[in-house]
């Protein structure tokens, strides 16, 4: 079907949209069927090529918002028991004086794992056993104590919403390598992260490198595609609405010279009928085998970390699996009054899925290609809040990596013999993204993206490599 220029002015396309009523997922059979009808312009999800080398191919983000503590989890300190209820002079921290409460030593018990010798909480015995595969930083630190905004800092490299998230920033560097599935997908067991989708936005990016989410209680395809199916017309009739829509579009386009929100939104629902097609394949875990289930273990986080190694496997950029529980989005702030009971549930939920995912990427040889990120936004404070507590602590806490070309079996930086504050070659969140970003082949500080007059980057003007962490 072809459509003629006439001097009217084209009909308008909420009104063709309004007439046709055609199905959300139609407009992308254009892309589909019909790769001419988009002008012959090339996917912005194509893959691209890196500034350099990469270490790594792939990014699996496993997110504990919260804060989890470093101190009863992989910074182990045991001096806070020689001055249990005391307040030492290295505590008194502004983030710590809204209580007078001493030292808080850990419930828990430490123990050593690896040929490394490496220190770790008992609430963590399998994510233990691969601490020879781990490269753990214990210097971090970041801006600010409050939960919103360090979240924010964490994945955005900035206190508010206002800016692309990681994975946006990595597919609009370097696409992805499955044009039928977004490049970046974020998941969580029941409940968002607080701030939602500013984690896997894309701000002001082009749509096409915004990320999908996906409940891992509603894994069934069903659900996660709800509203995206058209059962009132034939492939054949949605590929000739797609082609009259897509035409519609690319004159409107013409006109406009740019509408970024009218090419977001073609991309967007392009890729929404990619995924009906490729979701029910990568979703559905039963599969896999049974060793490989019960290696993963049974809980929904676990589920959570078998499907982010099915979604690298087939060449998804960047997954992130957020640790938020239903009810509660920040769900590891329960260390405020229960460490014990909070931090051992918690770590019961997602234990045994960490170090199935490690172990499952090094057997299928993906570990190499894929850098795995633990850490929440910040820590919590070596001292008591009540009587079993702790508060937050943004000046020292713990991340670590897998794989994708950091150091195995290796610890840098350390915070002091209390674990209140970073001591020993601090790292900055900006300095952890500068440096995810080197190890999948990309200059931080030429990222860039031209808006509202300035360049922007993930970094903004911050941030340095850690190449002490790098093999």
């Amino acid at each position: 079907m072809q459509l003629h220029r006439n001097p009217l002015p084209p009909i308008s396309r909420r009104d063709a949209l309004h007439r046709i009523g055609a199905g959300l997922g139609s407009v992308g059979l254009a892309g589909m069927f019909n790769q001419s009808a988009s002008a012959g312009q090339a996917s912005p999800l194509a893959p691209k090529a890196p500034h350099f080398a990469p270490k790594a191919k792939h990014v699996i983000q496993l997110f504990m918002p919260g804060g989890p503590s470093q101190v009863d989890t992989f910074d182990y300190k045991p001096k806070i028991a020689e001055f249990a209820g005391k307040r030492p002079k290295i505590v008194d921290r502004k983030s710590l004086r809204n209580t007078k409460n001493g030292l808080f030593p850990s419930p828990f018990s430490f123990n050593r794992y690896g040929q490394t010798g490496k220190w770790v909480s008992d609430i963590f015995p399998h994510t233990a056993k691969c601490s020879d595969d781990i490269c753990f930083i214990h210097s971090m630190h970041t801006d600010i104590p409050e939960h919103a905004g360090a979240m924010m800092m964490f994945n955005l490299g900035h206190l508010q919403p206002s800016r692309p998230s990681l994975g946006s920033w990595l597919c609009y560097g370097l696409g992805t390598e499955n044009q039928e599935l977004p490049g970046l997908v974020a998941m969580s067991p029941r409940a968002k992260p607080r701030g939602k989708a500013a984690h896997w936005g894309n701000s002001f990016l082009p749509g096409a490198y915004a990320g999908v989410y996906a409940n891992i209680a509603e894994m069934k395809p069903d659900s996660i595609l709800r509203d995206l199916k058209n059962p009132h017309l034939s492939r054949t009739e949605q590929r000739q609405q797609a082609n009259l829509l897509a035409q519609l579009n690319q004159f409107d386009l013409e006109r406009q010279q740019q509408d970024q929100k009218l090419e977001s939104s073609i991309q967007a629902m392009e890729m929404a009928f990619r995924m009906q097609f490729a979701v029910p394949d990568v979703f559905d875990t039963a599969k896999e085998s049974k060793p490989t289930l019960d290696l993963y273990g049974k809980s929904e986080f676990a589920k959570g970390c078998l499907i982010a190694r099915r979604l690298v496997e087939r060449g998804v950029r960047m997954v992130q699996l957020s640790h938020s529980i239903s009810g509660y989005d920040i769900a590891w702030d329960t260390g405020h009054g229960d460490i014990k009971g909070g931090h051992a549930h918690l770590a019961r939920e997602c234990d045994q899925g960490i170090a199935g995912l490690i172990q499952d990427l090094k057997l299928r040889g993906l570990l190499d290609e894929t850098l795995v990120i633990w850490g929440g936004e910040f820590g919590r404070a070596p001292t008591s809040e009540g009587q079993k507590g702790r508060d937050h602590d943004h000046y020292g806490f713990t991340v670590w990596m897998a794989g994708g070309g950091v150091k195995p079996g290796f610890t840098y930086g350390s915070t002091d013999e209390f674990g209140c504050s970073a001591a020993e070659n601090p790292v900055h969140v900006h300095d952890l993204h500068a440096t995810i970003l080197h190890l999948m082949g990309l200059n931080h500080e030429k990222l860039t993206y031209r808006y509202s007059g300035r360049d922007f980057r993930l970094t903004d003007v911050h941030g340095k490599v850690v190449h002490e962490i790098i093999a």
